[in-house]
């Protein structure tokens, strides 16, 4: 994943792929300042998914904002942030047995389905006032 603006520096040689949710209702910004020579401060929207890139040893800073201010309110490592990232071909598949299923099994057989007439006349309900 390519990080437009503010690539992690060169002297970093590990990196991993995180991800950070902002649950709240306020918006939030999460900044990483641990890692020298780098600055790395985004606004993370109420509901927004942040997905970014960060050397293992970074702490991820998150302030929330009020009025006319940020409060710090969280300080997580990268490292616990840290999602796999997915291979390229999307239906690769680690076993053989699974490759057997999709190709051989229910998957490519035709769905057996029943015509029924559900068109039915609505019945309706009176309504009365009672005293």
């Amino acid at each position: 994943m390519a990080q437009i603006l503010d690539p992690i520096p060169a002297e970093q040689s590990t990196k991993i792929l995180c991800c950070y949710v902002n649950a709240t209702s306020k918006i939030q910004v999460a900044r990483i300042s641990n890692i020298p020579n780098w600055y790395f401060e985004r606004v993370v929207f109420p509901g927004q998914r942040l997905v970014f890139e960060s050397p293992p040893e970074g702490y991820l800073e998150i302030h929330t904002g009020m009025m006319a201010s940020a409060i710090l309110s969280d300080t997580i490592p990268c490292d616990r942030l840290a999602i796999k990232e997915q291979s390229s071909d999307p239906l690769e598949t680690d076993s053989k047995s699974g490759e057997q299923d999709f190709n051989n099994n229910s998957v490519g057989q035709s769905i057996k389905t029943k015509t029924v007439d559900t068109t039915k006349p609505l019945t309706t309900v009176g309504c009365g006032l009672v005293d």
